[in-house]
């Protein structure tokens, strides 16, 4: 049986994840961007939160921690890098390392960039990719902490999973990062199509999360520095993957 994942709105631009085994009853929370939304929906459902995947340690991803766990008493799975900056860590993971929820592999990857530390979840068994800040529709997390290269070699890891992926990112900064995709790769039509999309779903205040993998390799020039086209629209012809990167990023964080 499938896991259920439901997906709600949280602060201005959150989103806030449960990840329900219906056979076992386990409840898992990625990250806890809204204490009130996440305990009502696990009311409405009948739902136990037994876990919390937390992915990094800003306040709007693990800054409802303590209050969930004292009300549920669950277990918090998050970074062995990052321990003191988890509020209620339980258990600590890092790169490759795999955790069994309800009977399933849960494959961690770290994707260090936005923060020293981040990780994220793939439920293979799913097709579900919990991403926290490190990977956006058609974007990627601002680098707070870590590098360029950094981040190019996490959003690799990303990429190299299956393409029917669906892509469970923590916010919905969509709208804006195709209005910037389209700057600085204009003559892809895979994006201009998505940008039409995305258009249509914002004006009926609809959600654009999740894509998947496969959209984002397709549209997302985060993960396209090898686009001749992005290249000359960034004057970084035939340079190094993570210079093109690092160039588009700049650009993004000056939009």
């Amino acid at each position: 049986m499938s896991l259920i994942i439901r997906q709600y709105p949280c602060r201005s631009d959150n989103y806030g994840y449960l990840v329900h085994d219906p056979e076992s009853g386990d409840t898992a929370c990625v990250d806890t961007p809204g204490v009130q939304e996440t305990n009502d929906i696990l009311d409405v459902e009948g739902w136990r939160l037994t876990h919390i995947f937390n992915t990094h340690w800003h306040d709007d991803h693990a800054g409802g921690n303590l209050a969930l766990k004292e009300k549920w008493g669950c277990k918090i799975v998050g970074s062995a890098i990052d321990p003191e900056r988890i509020p209620g860590l339980d258990v600590e993971v890092g790169d490759g390392d795999e955790y069994t929820f309800a009977g399933r592999t849960v494959q961690v990857f770290d994707v260090s960039g936005h923060t020293n530390g981040h990780i994220s979840f793939y439920f293979g068994s799913d097709d579900a990719l919990f991403c926290g800040d490190a990977l956006f529709a058609l974007g990627c997390g601002r680098l707070f902490e870590g590098t360029p290269s950094q981040m190019w070699t996490s959003l690799q890891k990303l990429m190299a999973l299956p393409d029917n992926t669906r892509v469970y990112c923590a916010h919905e900064y969509t709208l804006a990062n195709a209005a910037f995709a389209l700057t600085v790769e204009p003559n892809n039509e895979a994006l201009q199509a998505r940008a039409r999309e995305i258009d249509a779903l914002r004006a009926q205040q609809k959600p654009t999360v999740p894509s998947t993998i496969g959209e984002e390799k397709a549209t997302n020039p985060f993960l396209r520095p090898m686009s001749q086209d992005l290249q000359m629209a960034i004057d970084k012809v035939d340079a190094p993957l993570d210079e093109v990167f690092a160039e588009t990023r700049r650009r993004k964080d000056n939009f």
